[in-house]
């Protein structure tokens, strides 16, 4: 086979359209553009936000503060929960915690310092507030920061 063999299946090339040649071509009198309406006159163009008459976006959203649905949500874990759950010298990762209950998806935990904590244990978390890092260092545990997903 060469280059100059190569052709497109067949059905893939169709004849082009030539509009407004006379009844007998099939496409004369109106031009396929229909009886009267906005698109049937000569130098009509669709506005890019024109939604079929529904009220389009730019004006369903309100004017200021949007909040987008899909925005990453940090899942919070306060020491005062860790303290009551987990034993001494257990290694917490947000896959524990998801099995526990205390976040739903583990995919962005942050660990606070609210509550006390007197056990030594090591948490790995994606963040951690400068409290609670600091109270589970005073007590002899681990942090370890978990790359962002």
């Amino acid at each position: 086979m060469r280059l100059h063999q190569i052709k497109p299946p067949s059905g893939a090339i169709h004849k082009r359209k030539r509009v407004g040649r006379g009844d007998a071509s099939g496409h004369g009198g109106t031009s396929t553009r229909g009886h009267k309406g906005h698109k049937a006159r000569k130098g009509y163009s669709l506005s890019y936000n024109f939604e079929g008459g529904q009220m389009p976006l730019v004006r369903r959203l309100p004017k200021r503060g949007f909040t987008h649905r899909k925005k990453e949500v940090k899942e919070l874990v306060n020491l005062g929960l860790i303290e009551k759950i987990f034993n001494e010298n257990d290694k917490i990762t947000p896959e524990l915690l998801v099995r526990v209950g205390l976040v739903k998806t583990g995919k962005n935990v942050k660990v606070l310092g609210e509550g006390v904590i007197r056990k030594k244990v090591e948490v790995h978390a994606h963040s951690f507030s400068a409290l609670a890092k600091e109270k589970i260092e005073k007590a002899g545990g681990k942090t370890v920061l978990l790359p962002e997903k």
